[in-house]
């Protein structure tokens, strides 16, 4: 799994859809995911500290996890599938975690709220996200054809490989 932060909210230029941007801790990667406008106006209030006079849904929620000692521990974003994100919420209530299934907006706006960490199975990752560095990524890739173009096959063995009396 990979922890990702909120980025931010963007707009999708032709639908002017809400998109929540989520970046890894090193920036290369980010994680655009379609949300609903009601979900970003929780997002970005979350995100600016912006308080409602009476509480809203997600606001509620995080009342209710303070009032029942519920720890809200992470929220893993799991899988995609047929271009919809599936995500849980781990909740801890005395010792006892258990996930919860939860669109992955709602769960990144109680997560902000909540001050938790939103993670990210790699799969999801690999398969949905976007290049943010793409200098970086390509010296990564010239310094390891470097490092490969480099190595004998004995120095490969040596580092690591097997040998046929390994098997």
């Amino acid at each position: 799994m990979i922890e990702m932060k909120v980025a931010g909210i963007a707009f999708d230029a032709m639908t002017r859809s809400p998109i929540i941007l989520l970046k890894d801790g090193s920036e290369r990667r980010a994680l655009p995911i379609f949300i609903g406008q009601d979900q970003a106006k929780a997002i970005i209030n979350a995100l600016e500290r912006q308080q409602s006079p009476r509480p809203l849904t997600h606001d509620l929620i995080t009342n209710i996890f303070d009032a029942w000692e519920i720890d809200l521990e992470r929220i893993i974003i799991h899988s995609l599938q047929d271009n919809t994100f599936y995500a849980v919420l781990c909740l801890n209530l005395g010792g006892v975690t258990k996930e919860i299934d939860c669109r992955p907006s709602d769960a990144i706006a109680i997560a902000l709220r909540t001050d938790s960490p939103i993670w990210v199975m790699e799969e999801v990752v690999a398969d949905a996200s976007i290049p943010v560095d793409r200098d970086a990524d390509e010296e990564e890739r010239k310094a390891f054809k470097d490092f490969v173009a480099g190595l004998s096959p004995e120095e490969l063995i040596k580092r690591g490989g097997y040998s046929s009396s390994d098997q």
